[in-house]
């Protein structure tokens, strides 16, 4: 059971963070399918720029893990800019922008991954070598039964996306900035009518949402893979939206979504390795996520409520 948990919450904890940052985008207005985009370019920023600087510092050094998260971060909201300047600025269909922008992080980083690796490292590599995060045991609180697995052998980043999911929930709901970024998704126009720019906002919801998703995709990378490669995160970006819409776009039930796949998928590799079954049936169990996000979207998708006006390029001047 505590493998499970500590297995499962590492898969999910990444994939949260990312489906907030997806929240903070729809609930300004902005449909938000490139999350996986947006993680694939962050996750390949931070990456290489901890590979290139990782010859400076010791071998065990968590320094360059740190340094590729503040990278991913940036590489992430930047990378958003794209979707931003197709959806803010030429009003483009948002569905098709989020497509373009994930098919152009996948295509872009599996050439520029193949490019630097050659250029700065001299090797014919399509991926980029990373270490497994170091792990830490909380004393005491890891005593606990079944309870203390979430604080034992857990990655350094679970802290870090714990802390941001609850800076952005405090964000989101107990502040002015959050306060219109809601209404934006639900009201535009009354947005504007008190003076604040609905673009402005939008822009920001945007960039959060890089950010977010640059900040998971690299945690993701450390953890379930130790590397990075461009089909490393084939799928990841989907399941956290898929986690938000079932959570009806709020961060606490989108939470639960994502503890929920993330134990469907270590539980499942547990009990084939429990059963000794053959490594085949561990690609089965990658799909348990994805099978459990068709089931809850068929029966509860139809109770979810969309921001009203998601999805709408806001026009000033309609009504």
């Amino acid at each position: 059971m505590s493998v499970v948990i500590i297995d499962g919450l590492s898969f999910a904890l990444p994939l949260f963070i990312m489906a907030i940052g997806g929240i903070y985008c729809e609930k300004s207005g902005v449909t938000m399918l490139a999350v996986e985009g947006l993680q694939g370019f962050g996750a390949f920023v931070g990456a290489f720029v901890a590979v290139l600087v990782a010859g400076s510092f010791d071998g065990n050094s968590p320094i360059p893990f740190y340094i590729a998260m503040f990278f991913a971060v940036a590489g992430g909201g930047l990378f958003a800019l794209i979707h931003a300047l197709l959806c803010l600025k030429f009003k483009a269909n948002q569905v098709i922008s989020g497509v373009v922008v994930n098919i152009l992080a996948m295509a872009l980083t599996a050439y520029l991954t193949k490019l630097f690796n050659r250029i700065f490292f001299g090797a014919a590599s399509d991926k980029f070598v990373l270490t497994v995060s170091s792990r830490i045991t909380v004393p005491v609180l890891s005593d606990i039964p079944v309870l203390g697995a979430v604080f034992t052998n857990i990655y350094p980043f679970e802290i870090v996306i714990v802390a941001a999911a609850f800076l952005s929930w405090f964000v989101m709901y107990k502040t002015r900035f959050g306060m219109h970024l809601r209404a934006c998704g639900d009201n535009p126009h009354a947005v504007d009518a008190a003076g604040r720019s609905v673009g402005k906002i939008r822009l920001a919801a945007i960039v959060i949402c890089g950010a977010l998703s640059g900040l998971g995709g690299i945690c993701f990378a450390y953890s379930i893979s130790a590397n990075f490669s461009s089909n490393i995160y084939v799928g990841y970006g989907y399941l956290a939206i898929a986690a938000l819409i079932f959570g009806n776009w709020r961060i606490l039930p989108t939470l639960a979504a994502c503890l929920l796949f993330g134990f469907a998928r270590s539980g499942g590799y547990r009990l084939v390795q429990v059963l000794q079954m053959p490594s085949s049936f561990q690609d089965l169990v990658m799909t348990l996520p994805y099978v459990l996000t068709l089931l809850l979207l068929v029966f509860f998708s139809k109770q979810n409520g969309a921001p009203k006006a998601l999805g709408a390029a806001y026009d000033k001047g309609a009504r």
